[in-house]
């Protein structure tokens, strides 16, 4: 990987161009990722299909997951980048570094300490993560034995988490956004290299899972090197800055776990739903994802090390005007998103899931799921920025109260709407507690003096939102004269002319939204032209 996409931290005006520009970084790496993933997804279906072997790896695989959530690239990342950052804005690299070696020393003890106890008690571990599978049974040992294969996994993602948010405070972004292609690299190359070559074909999979966190952490040490990051153990557990980092985890670690209920209560109710219900709204939560994945998380991951070394300066003046930029970037790409989703669900859920048992019937349902998550999609991303700009002040707490907030407004809602609307009932109180969660967030930071100026965030959300509802009603009026889908075309012909609908959205809404005004179209056209002329390092020098 080349120095080439460095983002050195000049000062000045110049913070909201390189804010874009590491945005597109890891934008452009997750929107690989999220393909890879949808390309893993395939291969592991039509290998294993749905049954006994498929459920096991996935109950097992959700463990180490689950674990990566509440405490790698959730907590960890977000407690160590302030502090981590703070030390290089006050005081110095070395001062930076030697924190840096602590941490990797002591988390590198504490990880594999959770690894050989996640190993050991892996069948009381399925047992509470998987009750209906019993506590015997081939389906029961085999879910054990993957258990025990990947749970090392969460070792390895811990790392890339550390090196992630190293990195990140320097302005890397291109190794940490990677990291994740090579884990789906890892899973699809034992598919076909090592699966067959097991007595249980599954466990080439497993195998591949800890290959790719191997992987990852392998692509990330050469570059911390290259910054002058040393690998030599630091055994200091007094070092004063551990203590911050741990108290900022604990309620980090608490909103990772509400957000973990708030998925587990959708999830419960959808099972008193008619059947199918679950499986619609997973598959409409995917397609969510992908935009929010690339969007709104690669905005919020490049924002966080630029808030948290204004915040750690006390440059409040320029923390506001890079959190305003950082959240009329994500609505501005988030909108003309909502409206392609709405105007494109129905052939974009045909092209990726109507097949084999997935009927018309379940692509009808899933699409009505879509649409009710798609109004709440401004308010999943813009949630993003704002829990950043918390974190970069090292208030982990404030995001967590208003986390529980929004969980019981979604309960609530969800009660109210799962009568009539069904499933959509379910995906629609997500929006609406999303909406709530998000006016929360900015009253509060109104309130702390550091709000957001609603002026120019509502003339940038009114321009953005007009260009994206003229893309919306121009799209599905070529749409309605040019299907899409027809009992006899394929998936090939299908997605060309998706495709060339989407190419027809994206034209019409950068020149709407070039034609109203929209500050916006400067930033991504910059980092557009930078990417065409090969430029991948801003002026500046570090």
């Amino acid at each position: 990987m080349s120095r080439s996409f460095s983002i050195p931290p000049d000062p000045g005006p110049s913070e909201n161009r390189r804010l874009g520009y590491a945005a597109g970084i890891v934008g452009f790496f997750t929107f690989l990722s999220r393909i890879l993933g949808l390309v893993r997804d395939m291969v592991i279906a039509g290998l294993f299909g749905s049954g006994l072997a498929a459920d096991a790896f996935f109950v097992a695989f959700r463990i180490p997951n689950l674990l990566r959530r509440l405490f790698a690239e959730g907590s960890l990342t977000i407690a160590f980048i302030p502090v981590f950052t703070e030390y290089l804005t006050l005081k110095s690299k070395k001062d930076a570094f030697e924190l840096a070696r602590v941490v990797l020393t002591i988390l590198s003890i504490l990880l594999a300490g959770v690894t050989l106890l996640g190993i050991l008690f892996s069948p009381w571990i399925v047992r509470i993560q998987a009750f209906g599978f019993g506590g015997s049974g081939v389906k029961y040992d085999l879910t054990v034995l993957l258990t025990r294969i990947m749970f090392p996994y969460i070792f390895f993602i811990s790392i890339v988490a550390f090196f992630m948010g190293v990195l990140n405070s320097l302005r890397r972004f291109a190794a940490p956004a990677a990291a994740p292609i090579l884990l789906n690299a890892g899973i699809i190359g034992a598919a076909f290299l090592i699966s067959p070559r097991c007595e249980a074909p599954i466990v080439g999979i497993a195998i591949g899972v800890l290959i790719g966190g191997v992987l990852q952490v392998g692509l990330q040490i050469p570059w911390a090197v290259r910054e002058g990051f040393t690998l030599l153990p630091k055994w200091d557990p007094n070092h004063p800055a551990l203590k911050r980092i741990g108290m900022l985890m604990l309620p980090a670690i608490f909103g990772s776990a509400v957000y973990q209920v708030n998925q587990f209560i959708g999830t419960l109710l959808a099972t008193f739903l008619p059947e199918g219900s679950v499986s619609w709204l997973y598959y409409a939560d995917r397609v969510v994802q992908f935009p929010l994945g690339i969007f709104a998380i690669a905005i919020s991951t490049a924002a966080l090390p630029s808030l948290a070394s204004e915040a750690a300066s006390k440059d409040l003046s320029r923390f506001q005007d890079t959190l305003n930029h950082a959240l009329c970037l994500v609505l501005f790409i988030t909108l003309p998103s909502m409206a392609g989703l709405m105007a494109l669900g129905k052939p974009l859920i045909e092209i990726l899931f109507q097949r084999g048992a997935f009927d018309l019937y379940a692509s009808v349902m899933t699409r009505q799921a879509l649409f009710c998550y798609s109004l709440g999609l401004w308010a999943f991303s813009g949630i993003r920025v704002l829990v950043s700009a918390f974190y970069a002040l090292q208030d982990t707490k404030t995001p967590v109260k208003v986390a529980v907030v929004a969980l019981i407004v979604n309960a609530g809602s969800s009660l109210l709407l799962m009568g009539p609307l069904r499933h959509g009932g379910l995906a629609l109180a997500l929006s609406i507690a999303s909406t709530v969660q998000i006016g929360l967030l900015l009253f509060l930071l109104k309130r702390r003096g550091l709000g957001i100026n609603l002026r120019l965030l509502m003339m940038s959300c009114g321009k953005s939102g007009l260009a994206a509802t003229l893309m919306g009603i121009a799209v599905y009026a070529c749409l309605s004269r040019w299907p899409v889908s027809d009992p006899h075309t394929g998936v090939f012909i299908m997605t060309v002319r998706l495709l060339v609908l989407v190419v027809i959205g994206v034209v019409i809404y950068f020149g709407a939204a070039w034609a109203l005004g929209c500050r916006e179209v400067k930033s991504v056209r910059s980092i557009l032209l930078r990417k065409l002329q090969g430029k991948g390092r801003a002026p500046g020098k570090q």
